[in-house]
């Protein structure tokens, strides 16, 4: 049963211009090499919710985990870090339409 990886954070201060280089340059194709289709992407405009919303999408719960636990997705994420605030991630049944 495919699953959803939900990931949400704040772009950091004074970061906006390297975060968009580099969640263009490294870590979508990163996300994507690794196994995980990017489903959906949303951005909080208002409100007191995180800034970014990022849905992933593995065939199976075990391939997400494999990935999450693997040493090129804890240095991709790593860097991430650099550039945002407030991560969060979990993994959740994939449904059709909006999942927070």
């Amino acid at each position: 049963m495919p699953v959803k990886l939900l990931m949400s954070w704040d772009i950091a201060p004074e970061r906006e211009q390297e975060y968009f280089e580099f969640v263009v340059r490294e870590f979508i194709p990163g996300v994507q090499r690794m196994g995980f289709e990017l489903s959906d992407a949303w951005a909080t405009v208002f409100g007191t919710q995180p800034q970014i919303l990022v849905g992933a999408v593995a065939p199976t719960s075990n391939k997400a985990r494999q990935i999450l636990e693997s040493d090129e997705w804890k240095s991709l994420q790593n860097q991430l870090m650099d550039y945002v605030r407030n991560y969060n991630d979990k993994i959740v049944d994939m449904r059709a339409g909006f999942q927070f």
